[in-house]
């Protein structure tokens, strides 16, 4: 059981990070010679903080980043007005992470890379893949590094090695779409004086726009502004950074100590396939489009969360076929960031201030799978949560310990999970025997079984929206992908929520 990841980016480093926590060697290239160090995508949406806190790292993550900034809005010297996007979204008990995170990019890989290291698994800089070749039974891999080149046997390669991605240009895989002439930002990385880092600043008219935001744990501001209308495409320099400043804002800000400098172009591009063979494509390599709205790195991410468990499962005997449901879940998914991307974009630009491209959708809490083949509601369910969708949190407390946890430390880890609402189920979850975790939860005046979970405030069936006497079955991802009467257990299609059970609490 073996998987090539080429990339070392967030995507590569989180499905690495989920192959190995199921007992999959993987090997991880990046044909870098260092750990990068630009800030580049800089916020978490709730939906990958989810992620995060299944892999075991989101109190790292939550350490390193700032949960609150102001965003504060000018027109020139002008303040025009301040807003705290975090606030429209108040934590409640089925949503524990219910706004963005900033944090910078860096900082999320020096986590995962952390992650994966508790894990056996060490990153290896200075490699590139050259060439690759597949068959019915392994792919042959052709690695470059320093000591020369070797060839490697792996079952599955992943090509996470972003818009440039080698392993894509050698599958013959197009990314099609379009890259804006003139849509363009110059970004870096610099130290800022004459601005308290309490705030991201913003500055917009119709001609231009230029961001300053305070980076969390560090020194540094991610500068963005559109580039100067004499712009001859040359190489961003502090000199230029400091110009758009001075012109644009009128304040008395200083820039300094560069530690990146870059020019970024707007492209909407996406693949039609994610899969050739025993090769996958994951995150940038797949799909890029505008940074509006904070979606690229947490779509790779969770591209990768979706791949991991399907890999996983395939390596220890599952039907190879559910690796087809990795484009037929994730496809769809692309599409909808390279849409929601632009329209953030275009009502950011409109509204003068970049809150106006962060939405409830761009939070990806409602992303869903109900399309998908996985996805199994025996239950007629109307407008209430469905197979496919993200399963919610509660507030629950064990049965045989009195320890209060949230129904996501019990879903944490590799396995698959089923809730049997009501002791009528008790039946429904023997008969499952040892093909799931599974578990009783029960209001307060109903005692569930040894392991059972006890719902005394009633978060739990108000979450899945529920009657007693009802099954739901939770994918190792985290999306439910089956409702039904417990009754009907013995009619319900086998494999997508399946796993080996973690210990029994």
């Amino acid at each position: 059981m073996s998987v090539l990841v080429v990339g070392a980016g967030p995507t590569g480093l989180t499905l690495a990070c989920d192959l190995a926590r199921r007992g999959v060697f993987v090997r991880v290239i990046d044909q870098a010679q260092e750990f990068a160090t630009g800030s580049r995508g800089k916020g978490l949406q709730p939906r990958t903080l989810e992620v995060f806190d299944d892999l075991g790292v989101v109190d790292e993550i939550l350490a390193a980043g700032n949960r609150r900034l102001i965003f504060r809005q000018y027109r020139g010297t002008e303040l025009i007005r301040e807003i705290d996007p975090s606030a429209a979204y108040p934590r409640t008990p089925d949503v524990p992470y219910p706004s963005a995170l900033l944090i910078p990019q860096w900082s999320v890989e020096r986590i995962l890379r952390a992650r994966l290291a508790e894990l056996g698994v060490a990153v290896e800089l200075g490699r590139e893949l050259v060439e690759l070749e597949q068959n019915g039974d392994a792919v042959l891999a052709t690695v470059a590094g320093q000591g020369g080149t070797q060839k490697t046997e792996v079952d599955y390669l992943v090509g996470c090695d972003g818009g440039r991605s080698g392993v894509r240009k050698s599958l013959g895989i197009p990314l099609e779409g379009t890259t804006a002439a003139t849509e363009q930002l110059l970004i870096g990385d610099v130290e800022v004086d004459g601005l308290a880092p309490d705030a991201w600043y913003q500055w917009f008219t119709p001609e231009h726009v230029t961001l300053l935001c305070p980076l969390p744990g560090t020194q540094a501001w991610q500068f963005q502004a559109s580039p100067p209308a004499d712009d001859e495409g040359a190489e961003p320099s502090l000199a230029v950074f400091q110009r758009i400043v001075d012109e644009r804002t009128g304040l008395h800000i200083r820039l300094h100590n560069p530690s990146w400098l870059s020019r970024y172009r707007v492209n909407v591009r996406m693949v039609d396939k994610l899969r050739v063979g025993r090769v996958l494509l994951a995150g940038d390599a797949a799909h890029v489009h505008p940074i509006a709205g904070g979606l690229g790195m947490n779509t790779g991410i969770q591209d990768a969360y979706n791949l991991g468990w399907k890999l996983g499962a395939v390596l220890a005997g599952a039907d190879d076929a559910l690796l087809e449901t990795y484009a037929e879940e994730r496809l769809p998914i692309a599409a909808w960031t390279l849409g929601t991307s632009t329209a953030s974009q275009r009502a950011m630009v409109e509204a003068g201030g970049v809150a106006a491209g962060l939405t409830a959708d761009t939070r990806q809490l409602g992303l869903h799978y109900r399309w998908s083949s996985l996805s199994t509601d025996t239950i007629d369910r109307g407008d209430r949560l469905r197979a496919g969708d993200r399963a919610p949190d509660a507030p629950v407390r064990w049965a045989a310990t009195g320890a209060r946890v949230r129904l996501f430390d019990v879903f944490r880890g590799p396995h698959g999970t089923v809730l049997g609402f009501g002791a009528g189920c008790a039946a429904a979850l023997a008969a499952l025997g040892g093909d799931a975790s599974g578990y009783l939860v029960c209001p307060a005046d109903e005692r569930p079984a040894e392991g059972g979970i006890v719902d005394d405030a009633g978060h739990a069936f108000r979450a899945y929206q529920v009657e007693p006497g009802t099954l739901v079955f939770v994918r190792p991802d985290g999306h439910v992908s089956a409702i039904a009467d417990a009754r009907d257990v013995h009619t319900l299609p086998k494999a997508a929520w399946r796993s080996a059970p973690p210990p029994r609490r």
